[in-house]
């Protein structure tokens, strides 16, 4: 079955807190209201690509754990608890933990000392890559690519070029065997035997892209990307993300993705 295919994800309520939001580069604080309006269409996408989606509550203590795809990685088999890697994070692993519990038969956990961030992991039918980053340093990832193989999962550490935040940051899987990425990544040369869709100059922010099911979705406001994907025969839905991108974060950021084979 396709690494693309979903049929349930958890997604949490954007807390008011957003506004303190980690910001690698300032462009000024959310506006929460628009914020909680591009989640909810957000929402609404996954669920017209097929998708069963459960909210969780907001977590005022936590301003940026509308990225629940940072604490945690899902899979059909169970979940893995990750350490994220900035200080203010950390806590959220513990939130989240027992709603995995919930809906996993089996949930393995990041012990430390080492970090990992969702954000950093890249999951492909042959590999799952790990971009060691500010959040995600070599020991985390080899602690996760351990985790990893108790799922049945390679996983491999993968260096991305400088100023590159989380390894989605600038790229994402587009198909099975298709990476979306930045020229930069391209050029990087990190994913042997998958074809590399590289993002036109200057719309490198849209390469945080998410692949559900039968759609592709992308931000708004980057229409050569979006005319390069159809041109593949993809199917690409266009969401307004502007305050999501304040954030320094994406699509793929605000979802646990699975897909569940009790469901149909």
């Amino acid at each position: 079955m396709s690494v693309c295919r979903f049929n349930r994800a958890l997604v949490r309520t954007p807390a008011a807190s957003a506004v303190d939001g980690l910001r690698a580069v300032d462009r000024g604080a959310p506006d929460v209201a628009e914020l909680r309006a591009e989640h909810a269409a957000y929402r609404e996408a996954l669920a017209t690509a097929g998708v069963a989606v459960e909210l969780l509550p907001a977590l005022e203590a936590f301003p940026d754990s509308v990225f629940v795809e940072d604490p945690a990685l899902v899979f059909a088999p169970g979940a893995i608890l990750l350490r994220p890697g900035a200080p203010t994070r950390i806590g959220e692993t513990a939130e989240i933990a027992p709603d995995l519990r919930l809906r996993f038969p089996v949930v393995l956990a990041m012990t430390g000392p080492g970090y990992a961030d969702g954000g950093d992991v890249l999951v492909t039918p042959d590999t799952v890559y790990v971009g060691l980053s500010a959040r995600t340093d070599r020991t985390g990832a080899a602690e996760l690519c351990d985790l990893l193989a108790e799922f049945g999962y390679r996983g491999i550490a993968v260096e991305p070029p400088a100023g590159v935040l989380h390894l989605k940051t600038a790229c994402s899987l587009v198909a099975d065997d298709c990476v979306l990425a930045t020229r930069a990544v391209a050029d990087a040369r990190l994913f042997d035997g998958l074809d590399v869709l590289v993002v036109p100059d200057g719309e490198e922010a849209v390469a945080n892209a998410l692949r559900v099911n039968e759609t592709v979705m992308i931000a708004d406001g980057f229409p050569r990307t979006r005319a390069l994907l159809e041109e593949r025969g993809y199917s690409v839905t266009v969401l307004k993300l502007d305050e999501v991108m304040k954030l320094d974060a994406g699509l793929s950021c605000m979802s646990l993705r699975w897909h569940d084979p009790a469901r149909p």
